[in-house]
């Protein structure tokens, strides 16, 4: 069973910095794109960022600049989250397109999340 396990979150106050990092594991084939998404209490889940497998990174105007995405070849993701802003409050989600087991088609994983608390 695959799993995305997330780790890294905190409280932090305005202006620090956190790392995020996110591990795939269990029976995984190729993994496609990986992303951070983020939800804030009685909003709805938002986009952050992503990466592809080969490296290229995308993301949210309001994190441009501030949060950088990485990943590494043994199915881990980071997101090192600089100047950090109270609004960058949330839960923090990880995701993931990849084939599992012997599978040929791709299907999307989610962690479970990890809180980002930023005070003012």
């Amino acid at each position: 069973q695959v799993q995305l396990v997330e780790s890294g979150g905190g409280l932090v106050q305005a202006g620090g910095s956190l790392s995020l990092s996110c591990a795939a594991s269990g029976s995984i084939g190729r993994i496609r794109e990986m992303g951070w998404y983020r939800q804030a209490p009685g909003r709805q889940r938002e986009f952050v960022a992503s990466i592809t497998s080969g490296g290229n990174p995308n993301y949210a105007d309001s994190v441009k600049g501030r949060f950088t995405i990485s990943r590494d070849n043994a199915n881990t993701m980071y997101l090192q989250m600089n100047s950090l802003k109270p609004e960058d409050t949330a839960v923090y989600y990880c995701n993931a397109d990849l084939q599992e087991g012997d599978s040929y088609t791709y299907t999307y994983r989610w962690g479970q999340g990890t809180q980002v608390t930023v005070s003012s």
